[in-house]
């Protein structure tokens, strides 16, 4: 399949397979998510409802104090005040970019009716501008997956 840049979509190069965290997690639970995935941006959720997304960037900018001092906080609290911008999966890429950069930021969650769907990040853009994405149609049928690691708390003895 041949696609031109005019031609693709948010749905054709977001990323489908997720880690997000929960609004109600602390920001010390979100950096673990970040180092144990690998990834640089989380989708802060309630369900299937996205709040916004969560970069190492802000979550870096606001750490202060030690490990205690975080668990006490809510990553929810990181995005007040932040603006929330988003993009449908039928939008174009060229809208997406637009509103990347409105925005001023490196990151959007896709959202249909079904709640989040994906997240496009700076780099699957370039990728898509640089022809090397694999589009969702060239491979078939692809179910988009979320994830969520819950804390373990050690029994007491």
């Amino acid at each position: 399949m041949n696609l031109s840049i005019e031609s693709l979509t948010a749905e054709l190069v977001m990323s489908r397979i997720l880690v997000a965290v929960r609004a109600d997690e602390s920001p010390l639970m979100a950096w673990e998510l970040m180092r144990r995935a690998d990834v640089r941006h989380l989708p802060v959720v309630e369900g299937q409802h996205v709040l916004g997304i969560l970069s190492r960037e802000q979550l870096a900018a606001s750490w202060s104090g030690g490990p205690q001092e975080q668990s006490n906080r809510r990553v929810s609290e990181l995005l007040a005040g932040e603006r929330r911008p988003r993009v449908q999966p039928d939008d174009l890429l060229t809208r997406v970019a637009a509103v990347m950069m409105d925005a001023g930021c490196d990151a959007v969650p896709v959202v249909s009716d079904r709640g989040l769907v994906g997240m496009i990040t700076a780099r699957d853009v370039v990728s898509a501008v640089a022809g090397r994405t694999q589009h969702v149609k060239e491979r078939g049928e692809v179910v988009t997956g979320m994830f969520h690691l819950e804390p373990v708390i050690p029994a007491r003895s």
